[in-house]
């Protein structure tokens, strides 16, 4: 079952990051910043058991600039909408 799921941040990236560990997962977002620091293995935001997740090979993730391709190949889309997250902190709010 392929997963696109939309948005990079806490709870996107916290999603996809679960869901990686049974299906492929595709993570999409604006950013070019947080997608390319994911392509890395690199957390965008500050959390240990994200930055664990990102270190384990066995995860079938990828993350990518927003595309159309990706969500005609997923089984289900997920969106992340926004937080409280405070960007000068890397925390919730």
């Amino acid at each position: 079952m392929q997963i696109t799921v939309v948005g990079a941040g806490y709870v996107g990236l916290s999603m996809a990051m679960l869901l990686s560990q049974k299906n492929p997962v595709t993570l999409l977002d604006i950013s070019v910043d947080k997608i390319q620091a994911l392509q890395k293995k690199k957390s965008p935001i500050e959390d240990e058991e994200i930055e664990k997740f990102l270190a384990d090979d066995k995860l079938t993730f990828e993350a990518k600039l927003n595309s159309e391709e990706d969500y005609r190949q997923a089984d289900f889309v997920v969106i992340a909408t926004p937080t409280d997250y405070c960007a000068d902190t890397n925390a919730l709010c």
